[in-house]
């Protein structure tokens, strides 16, 4: 008895807040969904399906499968970039480990809103990209990048490409590289020591960097809304514009608790899935 009131005692401030600043707003958020908006953008304290049923339009459907796909193609990017580099820093010198490592967290002390406005400067028609471009190749017609889909997935990467990097370089930090070794002295090639070695001991990491990459990129409004200049609508979007232009907080937060949904859904089926094939070791 006195263990667990010790543990319970070190894991209140935990508790405490994710009471606070995780299940009490998403209480109200859920709450909210089943209001009504008065016509002066309040609530009305009437419980209703009308802002599910509305949220399962074929619009906000097309919506939503926008942003997963965007997420989804996100995070395959950023696995195809981080992995490598990844892979490299855990087998490089700690000297130049270090080095690399400092290069992956040197964005995160920088302004999440200055490093999208500089991208704006990079991918505009007069911008650093086309104007090299344009020294390059002469002759070439500049390229129509901003406000475009592509502009956003190129801002996104940039953005989330970190949260991939480092859970993927500290499960592949963990792995005991002579059991490579030992794969080749027995007649593997490096690509099967990679396949049957490797790459399954470094799961944990793909696992923990897709769900960093996945989940936020599904939601983001941000970038979309200045990489993309309000042309493309992403679910984000949509939700902010319920909460801050429409005044609809009922509709916004049955969008959110959708959005929540289908995020969640996708990643119960992953995780089973590769628990089936017996790829998370349990």
């Amino acid at each position: 008895m006195r263990s667990k009131s010790r543990i319970i005692f070190l894991l209140s401030p935990v508790i405490c807040w994710l009471l606070l600043f995780f299940l009490l707003p998403l209480t109200y958020v859920i709450i909210y969904s089943f209001l009504k908006r008065d016509p002066y953008g309040g609530i009305q304290w009437t419980l209703t399906l009308e802002n599910y049923l509305r949220s399962f339009d074929g619009l906000y459907l097309q919506v939503l499968w926008r942003s997963i796909t965007t997420g989804f193609v996100c995070t395959i990017f950023c696995l195809t970039i981080g992995y490598p580099f990844a892979y490299y820093l855990a087998v490089f010198k700690p000297k130049y480990r270090n080095i690399l490592l400092l290069l992956v967290v040197i964005p995160f002390w920088i302004n999440f809103l200055i490093r999208t406005f500089a991208w704006i400067l990079i991918l505009r028609k007069e911008g650093i990209l086309n104007s090299f471009l344009t020294v390059l190749i002469p002759g070439i017609q500049p390229l129509e990048l901003l406000n475009t889909p592509i502009a956003v997935q190129i801002g996104l990467v940039y953005t989330y490409l970190p949260f991939m990097i480092l859970p993927l370089y500290a499960s592949l930090e963990q792995i005991d590289f002579s059991l490579i070794d030992a794969a080749k002295d027995l007649g593997a090639s490096p690509r099967k020591a990679f396949i049957h070695i490797t790459f399954p001991l470094s799961l944990p990491g793909i696992l923990a960097g897709s769900m960093l990459v996945f989940i936020p990129t599904v939601g983001a409004f941000l970038t979309p809304d200045l990489l993309g200049g309000g042309k493309v609508s992403y679910i984000g979007n949509i939700i902010e514009r319920q909460f801050k232009s429409a005044l609809d907080y009922p509709f916004g937060s049955a969008l959110s608790i959708v959005l929540m949904g289908f995020v969640l859904i996708g990643i119960i089926i992953y995780f089973r899935t590769l628990k089936d094939s017996g790829n998370l070791g349990y």
